[in-house]
């Protein structure tokens, strides 16, 4: 195959080759849910559901691992903040996670295993990380265990950094963990109990009883579903460092090949600042979608490149919605004169349809959506014309093609998540709005026929009362929600 990735790793982008011929092993970077998901959660989840859609398009297996963080500080605190069990918590908010997850039409990873789930396997890794000479558990009886950052050369690696050059880890909290650490910069792998903290957080290990450091569980948990090797590794861009630092020096000092292509994405941002609860900036998933469809949530995340930044803005939204439309317009508008366009297997469908060269090549050249969107939109241009110029047969064409290169990004118009009601409330709403102005349509297509004009434009007038765009075309009546501030 001919898809180049850039490697975060090496600052460049290289040709895709799979350790295994036919078949992808990817982790992702998924929830810590100590809070309820927001749209920068999102963008990382769909920028790799697109991945993983065109490595399936290409002809690859994929094997995808998405894990969740159940246990942390983080959840820890807020938990205790709002009186709940820190478990009933996170559970709570994965739930929230994964109702984002669906209405945003992200394909299920092929396991989501949570951190808790995985205690053994993690204890196993801090047992061969002692034994190599790489970890250390502190001398005074407190259960942590500690990574030795200057027992492994090539800390830094990743992210091009000299240890040297190097912070205190985020975890020495005070003076008091710094004495239990040979070096500052040394980070948990393994956290004691303590008395501040509920019993149910606390895990039997041979250093005392305690939980997992935050770095640990991706190790473990992509050792157990993907081996000590495997090809892609995803997450977010704050994430480079110190967790993926961490977690690939801890492999590796371990014995493990780990990562082979490291791949990062972009921040959400409002206002120039990534999307953060810290800066009280986030923007709710449920929020969003209450402004826009899910499928033009999906569309502003999925469209510019996964390495830049997406600012979110009245403006962002509002082309998105815009940009979206025409593409759903024009395959609605098709798929009235065939039944070939309305295939409800897209990506059956998909399989079957020759893909643009250009929109090829730009999803090889690491994932260029911009360009293979750009091809999207002259494909419903060209689709356009053929309709005004009579040429169904160019005008179904261009349908199956724009419907094949949607699929690969999750935006389908015609896939039944949208349609049917899969994905969201919206939908259902949509479908049963569908039937009644389609009931109304055809009173005003039979008055039309009997020329009781005053009936036919009764039905119209009432329609545009209610919002709702009446376009006579050869095909027939077609119909369409007018924006709030009128046509444009």
């Amino acid at each position: 195959m001919s898809l180049h990735l850039f490697d975060s790793a090496t600052h460049r982008s290289r040709e895709f080759v799979p350790l295994v011929e036919g078949r992808v092993g990817m982790y992702v970077c998924g929830a810590t849910p100590q809070a309820r998901p927001h749209i920068g959660h999102m963008r990382s989840a769909i920028a790799f559901d697109v991945l993983r859609r065109w490595l399936e398009r290409s002809g690859l297996q994929v094997t995808m691992i998405r894990n969740v963080t159940d246990i942390d500080d983080k959840i820890l605190a807020t938990s205790a903040g709002a009186g709940t069990p820190w478990w009933a918590h996170a559970f709570a908010n994965e739930l929230a996670f994964g109702r984002a997850y669906d209405l945003l039409n992200v394909i299920r990873p092929t396991y989501e295993p949570r951190a808790t789930g995985h205690i053994t396997d993690q204890i196993a890794l801090i047992e061969r990380l002692i034994a190599a000479g790489h970890a250390y558990a502190a001398s005074d009886g407190s259960g942590d265990v500690y990574f030795d950052v200057r027992s492994w050369p090539d800390y830094g690696s990743l992210t091009n950094q000299r240890l040297d050059d190097l912070s205190a880890a985020e975890d020495s909290a005070g003076a008091q963990e710094l004495a239990r650490k040979r070096d500052p910069r040394d980070f948990a792998l393994w956290k004691g109990a303590k008395p501040e903290e509920p019993a149910t957080a606390a895990w039997p290990a041979p250093w005392g009883a305690g939980r997992p450091g935050w770095h640990l569980e991706c190790s473990a948990m992509a050792h157990r579903y993907l081996g000590p090797e495997f090809d892609i590794h995803g997450g977010g861009l704050d994430l480079r460092f110190p967790h993926h630092e961490n977690e690939q020096a801890q492999s590796r000092a371990a014995g493990d090949g780990f990562v082979r292509y490291w791949l990062h994405n972009a921040w959400v941002v409002q206002g120039g600042e990534k999307m953060s609860k810290s800066l009280g900036n986030t923007m709710s998933v449920e929020v969003l979608t209450g402004r826009v469809s899910p499928a033009v949530v999906r569309y502003l995340l999925a469209a510019p490149h996964y390495r830049s930044h997406i600012e979110v803005s009245d403006g962002s939204l509002e082309e998105a919605r815009t940009a979206y439309e025409r593409i759903e317009s024009f395959v609605a508008r098709t798929a009235e004169l065939s039944d070939a366009v309305t295939e409800p297997d897209g990506a059956a469908l998909a399989a079957r349809v020759t893909l643009p060269p250009a929109y090829v090549a730009a999803m090889d050249d690491d994932l260029g959506t911009p360009a293979a969107i750009a091809v999207v939109h002259d494909t419903v241009r060209a689709g356009n014309t053929a309709l005004a110029d009579g040429d169904k047969q160019g005008a179904v064409q261009a349908a199956l093609a724009v419907r094949a290169m949607t699929d690969v990004l999750g935006l389908d118009p015609l896939d039944p998540h949208w349609t049917a009601g899969g994905g969201d409330g919206e939908s259902r709403l949509r479908a049963a709005l569908d039937a009644l102005v389609s009931d109304r349509l055809t009173a005003r297509a039979d008055a039309r026929a009997a020329k009781d004009w005053a009936a036919a434009d009764a039905v119209r007038d009432l329609l545009t009362t209610a919002g709702i765009a009446v376009e006579d075309t050869p095909a027939g009546a077609r119909w369409s929600m007018r924006h709030p501030e009128g046509d444009r």
